[in-house]
C-alpha cells in the first residue's frame, strides 16, 4: 500500500475544519436583514468594524465563520454589564454574514433581550427580538441601511419615513 493515497486523505481532513465558533441556531424572527456586495469575510469585517465604532462592546469576530457577537451589555451605557439578563434594559447583538449569490453577503443583525427567566426552556429560547422602538434594534436597523447602502451597486428603495 503507497502512502499517497494516506496522506491526501490526511490532508484533505486538515483542511476541512469542522470546528466553527458559529451557533447552530438562526437569527430570530424581525432581525435586521440586507445584502451588500461583499465577499462574507470582508463584510464580516465591516459590519464589525461599524459595531465597535457604535461602541458596542463587541466579545466575539470571526471573519472565517461569518459571525460576530456582542457581550450582553446595558442599552443606555453600551457597557457590558454582569447585571441579570431580564427585560430590554440588557442585550446582545449577534451578526451572521452568509454569502448570497457571486461577490454578495447576506447580513443579519438581530438584537435580543430576555423577558423572563424560565428554568424549563434552553437559554436560546428566552431570546427575543427587541421591541421596533427599542434604540438598539432601531440602531441595528440603520445600520443595516447605511452598510447596504455603501456597499451595493443596485438602485434600493426608499426607506419608509416614519
Amino acid at each position: 500500500m503507497t502512502r499517497a493515497p494516506i496522506i491526501g486523505v490526511l490532508l484533505l481532513a486538515l483542511a476541512c475544519q469542522p470546528n466553527s465558533v458559529r451557533p447552530f441556531f438562526p437569527p430570530v424572527t424581525g432581525a435586521a436583514q440586507g445584502e451588500i456586495e461583499l465577499e462574507p469575510r470582508s463584510a464580516t469585517a465591516e459590519v464589525a468594524a461599524v459595531l465597535q465604532s457604535d461602541s458596542l462592546p463587541l466579545g466575539m469576530v470571526a471573519p472565517r465563520d461569518g459571525y460576530i457577537e456582542s457581550a450582553w451589555f446595558d442599552a443606555q451605557t453600551r457597557l457590558p454589564t454582569s447585571a441579570r439578563r431580564l427585560g430590554p434594559d440588557v442585550v446582545q447583538v449577534r451578526a451572521w454574514v452568509d454569502p448570497s449569490r457571486h461577490g454578495y453577503s447576506r447580513i443579519t443583525i438581530e438584537t435580543v433581550y430576555r423577558p423572563l427567566a424560565d428554568p424549563s426552556l434552553a437559554v436560546r429560547d428566552l431570546d427575543q427580538q427587541v421591541p421596533p422602538d427599542h434604540p438598539i434594534g432601531k440602531r441595528m436597523e440603520e445600520v443595516v441601511h447605511e452598510l447596504v447602502r455603501l456597499y451595493s451597486s443596485e438602485p434600493q428603495p426608499a426607506a419608509p419615513r416614519p
